[in-house]
């Protein structure tokens, strides 16, 4: 409808622009929720305030540069607002005024329109002190808002009828230009034509271990040809090599690192292969821990493995050369493992000969189930559920008599998946029973050979002051 004023809402994710928008059109469209990123493309809806005054609100995905999915929803919701003749930005009124938020605000005043910074979520008098530190952002107009709550409305519509004029009833102003078209119309056809049969099914696999281990030759028999070089010779890969390959419709790219040795032993060249093996792990989703099945665990070893725990990957150990007898048994062998990788007890074991071939076909489907797992989201409403069943099983321990309750928990994030317990003393919560909760999860949910990341955090809290994976 052309003729109408355009008015777009912008900001990060999870701040309530869609509860926003809701509010304005009257109408629960848009899909509100806890869980960031859950607007990918762009709602409207024609709005009608007082006088008759009518607008066509947008909702915009939230700004987010974090994976290329949502680095590309930023950029339509930026284009919205210069499309827009309105901008609303809105943040978080429960944290801190964040930098991020600040230079996405600096941005949008260079369009030099009428712009409104919106601190949502001041949910109650005394929370209203909070408001007042994002005056530093100095825009020209700041409401403070509870959109949950209905509050401090009256200003903030006040605001846009300034902006927004009243119809003027004339046939010509009436009449559609039918063969103008609507730039917001072409966005929002745009994303649902990139994204509409988008898949998440790219997997990157870092081959890992100390030199000598067989990780060539596991590569070779992966994808089914000489790729790698392979030789006895000890650190015959410097370089890293890629080869892809597709398996249960999921395209798998491997990296053949080069074998790590010890630090004394690093020279020249090697020097710069270890390097190249650091920022490879960087780009994995996945790691294959290649290990000598005819050798002990050594310290090396758990240095290695110590690798994938920094870079929290999800992980299969790969216990090769099994073809070549031993006095151990199968028991014996995987037990000296979990006992010197206790970090990776997580990963599942597969005991192969890159040799001969034997098992290497039940390496890809560890790949694709473990991935599967990586990238998991738990619904909030099972994850309650699961927790409150672990708490009936054993409860909460208490600090010196202090009473620790966990109110909810929720996934934040994936790849590893990130849950948070949203506690009334978290510095109170002991790491032994959230290392409980970690293992119950597992053994519901089934987040074999993956990493979880569980913090503990009072609402509101940032979620990025501190970590633990367990």
């Amino acid at each position: 409808m052309q003729g109408l004023k355009k008015v777009a809402i912008l900001g990060r994710p999870n701040v309530g622009k869609s509860s926003l928008f809701n509010r304005l059109a009257r109408h629960r469209d848009a899909i509100t929720s806890d869980m960031s990123g859950t607007t990918r493309d762009i709602k409207k809806r024609i709005v009608t305030i007082s006088q008759n005054r009518k607008f066509e609100v947008l909702d915009t995905g939230g700004i987010d540069y974090s994976s290329a999915l949502f680095t590309k929803v930023a950029e339509f919701s930026l284009r919205a607002a210069k499309e827009a003749d309105i901008v609303i930005y809105m943040v978080n009124g429960k944290s801190i005024p964040n930098e991020e938020d600040k230079a996405l605000f600096y941005k949008l005043q260079e369009m030099h329109k009428p712009l409104a910074l919106v601190v949502n979520k001041i949910d109650n008098d005394k929370e209203e002190e909070r408001y007042w530190e994002f005056l530093e952002f100095g825009a020209e107009v700041t409401f403070r808002m509870s959109v949950s709550h209905n509050r401090y409305f009256n200003e903030f519509y006040t605001w846009l009828e300034e902006h927004i004029p009243a119809p003027v009833e004339t046939e010509k102003a009436l009449q559609l230009e039918e063969d103008e078209p609507d730039p917001f119309s072409q966005i929002v056809e745009q994303i649902h034509a990139e994204y509409k049969d988008e898949e998440d099914n790219e997997i990157r696999v870092a081959i890992i271990g100390r030199v000598n281990t067989g990780k060539s030759s596991l590569l070779n028999a992966l994808v089914g040809n000489e790729r790698s070089v392979v030789s006895d010779v000890a650190g015959t890969t410097i370089d890293p090599i890629d080869e892809q390959i597709t398996y249960r419709e999921h395209e798998i790219t491997f990296i053949d690192t080069a074998g790590i040795r010890k630090r004394s032993k690093i020279v020249g060249i090697e020097k710069y292969a270890l390097t190249r093996t650091t920022q490879m792990l960087k780009k994995a989703n996945l790691v294959l821990l290649v290990l000598d099945s005819t050798q002990q665990i050594s310290e090396l070893d758990e240095r290695v493995a110590g690798l994938i725990e920094e870079h929290k990957l999800g992980c299969l150990i790969v216990l090769n050369k099994w073809d070549i007898k031993d006095d151990r048994s199968y028991e014996e062998v995987v037990e000296d493992v979990r006992d010197a990788l206790k970090f990776l007890h997580y990963a599942p074991v597969v005991t192969i000969s890159a040799k001969t071939g034997l098992r290497v076909n039940k390496i890809l489907d560890h790949i694709v189930d473990i991935y599967e797992r990586y990238k998991r989201r738990i619904p909030t409403s099972q994850l309650n559920d699961t927790l409150r069943a672990a708490i009936r099983r054993h409860h909460i321990p208490s600090h010196h008599g202090a009473v620790v309750n966990i109110k909810f928990a929720t996934q934040y994030e994936t790849k590893p998946p990130k849950i948070a317990l949203i506690t009334n003393r978290p510095e109170f919560l002991h790491f032994s029973y959230i290392r409980y909760l970690a293992n119950f999860f597992r053994e519901k949910f089934d987040f074999e050979g993956v990493p979880l990341d569980i913090v503990a955090r009072k609402r509101g809290q940032r979620m990025d002051e501190g970590e633990d994976f367990i």
